[in-house]
């Protein structure tokens, strides 16, 4: 695998994948120049990821968070328009491929986040299974199973660092890659 790839639209990114030490999962890390690049990524991670996949979204404000969450509704074919659910906490889009649940927990506390039974949204309890992408999760007071961590951090020049932890599910580079 090479050090840098490129995708559809001519925007390029770049990757290398961190060693398995301490039996720590494997990490990826992207350098993503542009939101188009961050939107892209994420309309790739939309055609390729599978119901009961758990992305948990860590970055400060204006990092892309909301911006890679978009990519991933248009990767599934949702038409609507994906907006940050700060205020209404979960917003549920169901015409695309799978059900995307798109969440934040910004302005909760651990003990609130317990209160929303997020499990039955990775577990398919009463919802059809989809993406789960969950923003502002280190709020979070316990984690599924098996889920990817994505940490983005903002340049100054409105590109961005992606690191991307696949927990007990395929590498994501695997999917990136292809």
């Amino acid at each position: 695998m090479g050090s840098n790839g490129e995708w559809g639209l001519g925007h390029q990114f770049y990757f290398s994948q961190s060693p398995i030490t301490n039996h720590q999962s494997p990490m990826t890390k992207l350098f993503l120049p542009n939101t188009q690049a961050t939107q892209q990524l994420g309309i790739t991670l939309g055609k390729n990821l599978t119901a009961g996949s758990v992305i948990l979204l860590e970055g400060d404000l204006g990092a892309g968070k909301t911006t890679l969450v978009q990519g991933i509704g248009k990767g599934l074919g949702i038409n609507e328009s994906i907006v940050s659910p700060t205020f209404t906490l979960i917003n549920e889009y169901i015409e695309g491929r799978i059900p995307l649940y798109h969440l934040d927990l910004y302005r909760l506390k651990p003990q609130e986040v317990t209160g929303l039974n997020l499990e039955s949204y990775w577990e398919g309890i009463e919802v059809t299974p989809g993406i789960v992408a969950i923003e502002w999760a280190a709020r979070m007071p316990y984690l599924p199973d098996s889920y990817f961590r994505v940490c983005l951090k903002s340049g100054e020049d409105g590109d961005r660092q992606l690191e991307i932890t696949a927990v007990n599910c395929q590498m994501i580079d695997n999917l990136i890659s292809s």
